[in-house]
Formats: structure tokens, C-alpha cells, sequence
């Protein structure tokens, strides 16, 4: 039973994603830390390929760009960090991915917000204690474990998943 639901949640983050690519929009990315490091490398198989050629998919990670970071930091708060760029280069129609194995990183939960007050549509990835994260986004994949490793562990597993699901639907139309 277990299984089955942590399907339906991947193929329905997977449907969002390949709808939103459809209609030519984009996916944000965000996390701290190896979340961030997730989310770089969620956006490159998007951008590039995961295994078959198609067509480059948008995908944008907020952390990606240091000056941008250590200003937001330095200038507003550490916990505006990924809100600021959400409100700067979100559009209706585009995606917030947010990557937290806590679910409970002030500056990921702001930019979930941040996110709702634009009407993105937002999916968050974190662990079995991500309720925070599970309140606000429109779908949310928990990995089932309160350990930071097995959790990102999942999380890369699920990444995977997506980014073949995605390479499937558009190798067929490119």
C-alpha cells in the first residue's frame, strides 16, 4: 500500500512537470545544501538529457547564481534567499520545486509561499517529517525516513525516476 502511494506521487509530480514543459513554461528549483546539490542536478537533466536525446527543457536553481544569494543574504535575510527570485522570475503557469529533508528550512518555506501568493504551482520533496513543506505545496514526495542521508538517498532515486518518465514523453514529440 505504501509502495503504491509513493508511485501515484511520483507519476503525478512527473505529469505536472511534463504538462508545464507543454505549455512552455519553466521549473524553479530550490534547496540548501545537498538539497541544493539535488536541485542542480535535477535542472541539468532537464536542460540536458537523462538517458535519451530530446529537446532542452527550461529549468532555472536559485542557488545558482552566488551573486544573487549573498546579496539577498547580506542585503534582506538568509530567509528570503529563494522567495526574492521566485517573486523576480516566476510566471503563471511555471513550477516551484522545493527540495528540504526537514521540510523545515525557513527560507525554502518562504519561497513555498511566496510561490502560493503568485499562484505557481508548487511541489516540495523532504522526508517523513516534512509536514511544513506537506501544509503548503500542491504535491508533496516524502521519503519514508528521518535520516538526512536516506532521505536525499530517495530523493535522488526519485529524481531519476522523474527525469526518465520526462525523457520518455518528449523523446516521442521531439
Amino acid at each position: 500500500m505504501i509502495f503504491k502511494k509513493h508511485i501515484s506521487c511520483i507519476y503525478d509530480i512527473s505529469n505536472k512537470i511534463i504538462e508545464v514543459y507543454k505549455n512552455k513554461k519553466k521549473i524553479m528549483l530550490c534547496g540548501n545544501g545537498g538539497s541544493s546539490s539535488d536541485a542542480l542536478h535535477f535542472a541539468s537533466e532537464m536542460i540536458v538529457k537523462f538517458e535519451k536525446e530530446r529537446i532542452p527543457l527550461p529549468s532555472i536553481v536559485l542557488s545558482s547564481n552566488i551573486s544573487t544569494i549573498t546579496a539577498i543574504g547580506n542585503d534582506i535575510g538568509f530567509n528570503y534567499l529563494f522567495s526574492r527570485q521566485v517573486e523576480a522570475f516566476s510566471q503563471k503557469g511555471d513550477i516551484l520545486i522545493a527540495i528540504s529533508t526537514s521540510g523545515k528550512s525557513k527560507n525554502i518555506l518562504q519561497a513555498l509561499k511566496s510561490a502560493k501568493r503568485k499562484k505557481i504551482f508548487t511541489i516540495g520533496m523532504t522526508g517523513e517529517n516534512g509536514k511544513n513543506m506537506e501544509n503548503i505545496c500542491n504535491l508533496c514526495y516524502k521519503a519514508p525516513s528521518k535520516i538526512t542521508a536516506r532521505i536525499q538517498e530517495c530523493h535522488i532515486l526519485i529524481i531519476h525516476i522523474i527525469a526518465k518518465i520526462i525523457d520518455k514523453h518528449f523523446s516521442k514529440i521531439s
